[in-house]
C-alpha cells in the first residue's frame, strides 16, 4: 500500500479538473441507454399498404379492414389501377400490394375458395417476414372462422366444449412468463446496461494510463517510491466508484424511463456487477499496456466493443451461431454479464440459476486481471 493513498488523490484531482472524464463516465452512459433503448426495437408494425379493391362489396372491405386491424399493416393508398399499383410498390411508398379480385365475395358466398393477392417487398427480409407471417395468420383465422358458422349451419362441429358449443378439437392455453406483453425494452435494456458499462468503462481506463504515458507523467511516478501495487490501486479505484455510480444511473433510468422492474435481488446483482466492473476496468488496463497513443487505444477498444455487441446474445441468440462464433463469444466477459442481469431483472433468478454464467465471469476476471497486470508490471520494471 506504499504511496496509495497519494496516487489515490493524486486520480481524483486529475478527475475532478478534467470535466470531459465525468461528463463521459456519468453522462453518456445515460444518453446510449435511452437513445439505445427508444432505438433497438425489433417489434414491426405499421407496414405502409396499398390496396387495390376490385370487388368493392361488403366481404373486400371487411378484409381490408381485418388487415388494418392487425395494427402490423398501416394502408397508406387505395387505387385502381394497375399502373398505380406497381408504382406505389416500385417507388417504396408501400411495402405490402394487396389485391382482392372482382369475383371474391362472389366465390366466398359460393363457398368456393376465394384467392387474394399479396406482393410484399423482400428488400428488408425481416418487414417482409413479419408481413407474410401476418398474412398468413390472418386469412387462417378468416377460413376457421368461416369453417365454424358452416358448420354450425349444418349442425356438424369436430369437438364440441363443455356447454355444448362447437369448438376447435384441440385447444393449447400459452401463458407468457416474464414478459407477458413482449416488450422489446425487456429485452434489449438489461442487455443494453451490460454493453454501455463495458464501452465506456473500457475507454476511461484505457485513455487515463495512456495519456499520462503521452505526457510523460506516467514515467515520473515510476520513479517515485511508490510501489507498483499501490499505482494500480490508487489509478483503478476512482474509477470503480465511477462505473458504480454509472451502474446505479443506468438501472434507475431502466426503471423510470423504460419501465423495465427488477425482479431480483439487487444485494445479488451489485455484487456481480462488481465482478463485472473488475474484470472491465482490467481490460482498460490490458489495452493500455497495447496502445502507445490515445488514438490506439480507441481502435484496439472498438476492436473488442463490435464482438460484444454481435457474439454475446445481446443481439442474436449464440445457440444459432457457428461453433467458431460461439467459442468467440465464450471468452468474453459481456457474455456471461448480459445473461445475469437478464436472469435477475427479468427471471428472479438465484446464485445458484446463475452458477454457470458466474464461473463463467469470474474466470474471465481472473485470466484478464492477470494478464493485464503481469503486461502492466513488465512495462514498469
Amino acid at each position: 500500500m506504499k504511496g496509495f493513498w497519494a496516487i489515490l488523490i493524486k486520480e481524483f484531482a486529475h478527475i475532478r479538473r478534467d470535466r470531459t472524464t465525468i461528463i463521459f463516465a456519468i453522462l453518456v452512459p445515460a444518453v446510449q441507454l435511452t437513445i439505445f433503448g427508444y432505438a433497438a426495437n425489433v417489434t414491426i408494425e405499421n407496414i405502409p399498404m396499398v390496396v387495390m379493391d376490385l370487388d368493392g362489396r361488403q366481404q373486400s372491405r371487411e378484409l381490408i379492414q381485418s388487415m388494418g386491424n392487425t395494427r402490423t399493416f398501416r394502408i397508406v393508398d387505395r387505387v385502381v389501377s394497375a399502373e398505380a399499383f406497381r408504382r406505389a410498390l416500385t417507388s417504396g411508398r408501400a411495402k405490402v400490394g394487396l389485391l382482392i379480385p372482382p369475383n371474391y365475395s362472389e366465390r366466398l358466398l359460393r363457398r368456393e375458395q376465394a384467392r387474394i393477392q399479396v406482393l410484399v417487398d423482400g428488400s428488408d427480409s425481416q418487414v417482409a417476414q413479419t408481413a407474410v407471417n401476418t398474412v398468413g395468420l390472418l386469412t387462417a383465422t378468416m377460413s376457421i372462422g368461416k369453417a365454424q358458422v358452416a358448420a354450425e349451419l349444418a349442425q356438424f362441429a369436430a369437438a364440441r366444449d363443455e356447454h355444448g358449443a362447437q369448438a376447435m378439437a384441440v385447444e393449447s392455453r400459452t401463458r407468457l412468463l416474464y414478459n407477458p406483453n413482449l416488450l422489446d425494452a425487456y429485452f434489449f435494456v438489461p442487455g443494453l446496461i451490460a454493453i454501455v458499462l463495458q464501452v465506456v468503462l473500457a475507454f476511461l481506463t484505457s485513455f487515463s494510463i495512456v495519456k499520462e504515458r503521452e505526457t510523460g507523467t506516467l514515467e515520473q511516478l515510476f520513479v517515485t517510491p511508490v510501489s507498483p501495487r499501490g499505482l494500480l490501486l490508487g489509478k483503478l479505484t476512482p474509477y470503480v466508484l465511477l462505473a458504480t455510480i454509472e451502474m446505479v444511473i443506468i438501472l434507475a433510468l431502466m426503471v423510470g424511463l423504460f419501465g423495465v422492474p427488477i425482479q431480483g435481488s439487487l444485494m445479488l446483482l451489485f455484487p456481480l456487477g462488481g465482478l463485472f466492473i473488475f474484470t472491465v476496468l482490467g481490460l482498460g488496463l490490458l489495452i493500455s499496456t497495447l496502445a502507445r497513443t490515445q488514438l490506439q487505444a480507441m481502435q484496439i477498444s472498438l476492436l473488442f466493443m463490435l464482438p460484444s455487441v454481435l457474439l454475446s446474445g445481446f443481439v442474436f441468440p449464440r445457440s444459432e451461431m457457428p461453433w467458431p462464433l460461439y467459442a468467440v463469444g465464450g471468452i468474453l466477459p459481456v457474455t456471461y454479464f448480459l445473461q445475469i442481469l437478464r436472469g435477475i431483472v427479468l427471471r428472479s433468478a438465484d446464485a445458484m440459476d446463475l452458477l454457470p454464467n458466474i464461473i463463467g465471469l469470474a474466470i474471465c476476471c481472473v485470466a484478464i486481471l492477470t494478464l493485464s497486470l503481469s503486461r502492466f508490471r513488465k512495462q514498469l520494471d
